[in-house]
């Protein structure tokens, strides 16, 4: 080895020997102190309440998923529905909302209701006549509106009537 390659060597070993020498009694005193008169603090297990057993009821209850009618209302049900397979009036093309009553007319002991539609056509109806989307059947006409009888599926799917007016519309 060449005197270059023995000063890194000897540098280590000096600076090895600073750290060994040295008074290092208070830290050491302090490293053996510290923990003295500490104690850990663990809180006890709390004690086991014994559970109460609880019996499940709610097979009693009625399903919210399942009709909320019983089996004897929908067998004693007026089986109200509307036929399907009749031909379909003019006015029954068109909303009830987007119909307009215009006038009435009479003629011996029969009252006729004009009807506006939306392309504004005039048509003549009669009680027993149908018209709007719900299958709407004209029940009465005075001169002043019409009252028909709907019917409608309500939220179970099963069809119910429901009467809606249609009131004469002013015209200036």
């Amino acid at each position: 080895m060449t005197s270059k390659q023995h000063w890194p060597l000897l540098t280590f070993f000096l600076a090895l020997s600073a750290c060994a020498g040295g008074d290092f009694n208070d830290l050491e005193d302090f490293v053996k102190n510290a923990g003295k008169g500490l104690r850990g603090q663990v809180e006890p297990v709390p004690e086991m309440k014994p559970f109460k057993n609880f019996v499940y009821d709610a097979f009693d209850i009625p399903s919210p998923f399942v009709s909320r009618k019983n089996e004897e209302a929908q067998r004693d049900s007026s089986g109200l529905k509307p036929d399907l397979n009749r031909r379909k009036e003019v006015l029954e093309r068109y909303p009830l909302e987007s119909l307009k009553m215009v006038g009435s007319l009479q003629q011996h002991e029969m009252i006729f209701a004009l009807i506006e539609s939306p392309e504004d056509t005039l048509h003549r109806v009669s009680v027993g006549n149908h018209m709007g989307q719900n299958f709407g059947r004209i029940a009465d006409i005075s001169e002043s509106e019409i009252k028909l009888k709907e019917i409608v599926q309500d939220s179970v799917n099963e069809w119910t009537e429901r009467v809606s007016t249609l009131m004469l519309e002013h015209q200036e």
